[in-house]
């Protein structure tokens, strides 16, 4: 008790952290392109981030960030500098237990491994009686947990000085039925005068977003460069970089002060003469935002190709906006009219698929009489065209309706070129009506794609999640992460016209684009904390759950759509050979009870 008194009241060393690191910190070969002794210059916006922990009137520090700005390399420095300079008792929190795991397997270990200053701190867990394993170190003085923050044990049994929270926007809304799971990692360090609360993201949606509602309490500190023509100070913002037309290559910098064109080559001279200038200073948590932009590990150029790409799809988009600008995406809009959808309706069917049409995919909503299906097209940048829209009326507890959709998944679809085109991919909706007529219908297509599907109500998850197996017959069954297909729909359905991925067809009628907009987002409090769920507005969403399935089964097919396109082209270039008539494979109306089995 005396000892840990003792340890308590123990004033901080003089080194700071940023010191340390330049001092004992060897960058590890699997994790760094840059392998061996640690240097801060080389991303000087990195040192008051770091150094901002040896503040002793900063207990919270809070990190916006871009991806490639050595945000894990900073927290794999601060972990360091503690086990050897400022023993402690920590907490390093991860999104899930397994990316916990990783973390400290392939980051953390590693550190430890090439760091001799604290190699012999930490015991390696493999060796007898090391009192160490792969989620917990020990240490004289301190220890160390790491944690998913869906561990509502790990966040509440032990008290803890310093807390680390790595990618904060991917974490649970509740560590099980205990809440939310930094407040309860922060209740741990009530005790300890000297406390560190970190965290550390990218940002997500806007208004729902924990990293950026952390920074907007925060001092807000934004990195300020000098031009290398004129010396103003600035904050690098992503609309003043320009490129010459269709030659992202060209992409530079210009100053927003003389309109001086500045060269790639010359961001380190800036970085280095740069400084974080704090926005609002009256706040007592130090907050930090740094876009790639700023990165020694990325080019103006680099960024220049991606968004290019990232804003043929307003998916990738969002993902751009967050991981390369470090900015959370707002949402546009809560609802979008069907009337407006009427409107971009185009002269194509089903007779005639668009020629850039690359793959076939097929959604199907089970209902107590009948089976719906809608069929869509993929091509490049997983652009959309719907190309079909059809109800197979009948009991789905009977063989007929079920042989019906069977012999529609058998069919190949025209292009304008007359190009023959099947469904590659059908997933079924297992979650309402009849769950395992789906598994009896699934479980024997398997090898054509054809797999049984459930929503998952729940921010966050991927469109499409790893299968599992179920039933008696053990079919495949993938989870879909409806919320995030749903955000995916309606921000093209948001998109203009003109610039939109995703067409309708000319023979979809006005009760499609009600059903298709039949839901808008609004926001609940959910165990206390603001969240955005989606609301049903009108009594059939059957279209809008249809186009989810679709979704879904191209992220479960995840094409290589240059393959099939130059696939295509080479078959084109061939002279046609002579068909012959085969049966057709598989079963039929007359043998389609015995099959079923």
């Amino acid at each position: 008790m005396i000892q840990e008194t003792n340890q308590t009241w123990t004033p901080p060393p003089n080194l700071k952290i940023s010191s340390w690191a330049d001092n004992y910190r060897r960058l590890s070969p699997e994790s760094s392109a840059e392998a061996g002794a640690w240097r801060t210059d080389r991303s000087p916006y990195q040192r008051e981030i770091m150094d901002s922990f040896n503040d002793p009137d900063i207990q919270r520090i809070v990190f916006m960030k871009s991806a490639q700005v050595g945000a894990t390399e900073i927290l794999l420095n601060v972990i360091g500098y503690y086990i050897d300079q400022d023993p402690a008792p920590m907490l390093i929190m991860q999104p899930t237990l397994q990316m916990a795991q990783a973390f400290s397997k392939d980051r953390l270990a590693t550190m430890i491994r090439d760091s001799e200053k604290i190699r012999d701190c930490v015991k390696d867990p493999r060796s007898r009686d090391s009192g160490n394993t792969v989620l917990s170190k020990k240490f004289a003085g301190g220890n160390l947990n790491i944690v998913g923050s869906n561990s509502a044990s790990g966040l509440a049994s032990r008290p803890i000085r310093i807390v680390l929270a790595d990618e904060v926007d991917r974490y649970e809304q509740s560590a099980g039925a205990e809440g939310d799971p930094i407040s309860l990692a922060t209740k741990r360090t009530t005790t300890f005068w000297n406390k560190k609360i970190y965290m550390c993201s990218t940002p997500t949606i806007k208004g729902l977003s924990r990293i950026e509602t952390a920074f907007e309490e925060s001092d807000k500190r934004y990195y300020h460069v000098p031009c290398p023509e004129c010396n103003e100070s600035q904050v690098l913002k992503w609309k003043n970089v320009v490129w010459d037309e269709d030659k992202p290559e060209t992409a530079s910098y210009a100053c927003e002060h003389c309109g001086s064109v500045i060269e790639e080559h010359k961001k380190q001279w800036m970085l280095k003469n740069g400084e974080w200038i704090a926005s609002a200073p009256k706040s007592d948590t130090a907050g930090f935002h740094i876009s790639e932009l700023y990165s020694v590990w990325s080019t103006w150029a680099d960024m220049a190709k991606n968004f290019l790409e990232a804003k043929k799809n307003p998916e990738m988009l969002k993902t751009w906006i967050n991981t390369a600008l470090g900015e959370s995406w707002e949402e546009q809009g809560e609802a979008v009219e069907y009337e407006t959808l009427l409107e971009r309706r185009l002269n194509y069917d089903y007779t005639t698929i668009p020629e850039d049409v690359l793959v076939l995919t097929a959604g199907v909503d089970t209902q107590k009489d009948r089976l719906e299906l809608q069929l869509v097209g993929w091509g490049h940048n997983y652009e959309a065209w719907v190309c079909d829209y059809k109800i197979f009326w009948g009991d789905p507890n009977a063989f007929n309706v079920w042989s019906d959709l069977d012999a529609y998944l058998k069919k190949r679809f025209k292009t304008e070129s007359e190009r023959l085109i099947p469904i590659s991919c059908c997933t079924i909706d297992s979650g309402g009506h009849h769950t395992n007529m789906v598994y009896q219908f699934t479980k024997p297509r398997q090898a054509r794609r054809v797999f049984a599907i459930k929503g998952l109500s729940t921010a966050g998850k991927p469109i499409a999640n790893r299968p599992t197996f179920v039933g008696k017959n053990k079919a495949v069954l993938y989870g879909v992460g409806s919320d995030s297909a749903k955000e995916a729909i309606f921000a093209r359905l948001s998109t203009e016209p003109e610039q939109t991925t995703l067409h309708f067809c000319s023979d979809l009628d006005e009760e499609y684009f009600k059903q298709l907009t039949a839901e808008k987002r609004v926001t609940k409090y959910v165990r206390g904390r603001k969240t955005l769920v989606w609301k049903q507005i009108r009594p059939r969403n059957e279209a809008l759950d249809t186009l989810v399935y679709n979704f879904a089964a191209i992220y479960i097919l995840n094409p290589n759509f240059d393959s099939i396109e130059n696939k295509i082209l080479t078959q084109e270039s061939k002279p046609r050979e002579k068909q012959q008539n085969r049966p057709q494979k598989g079963i039929n109306r007359g043998n389609f009870a015995t099959n079923w089995k």
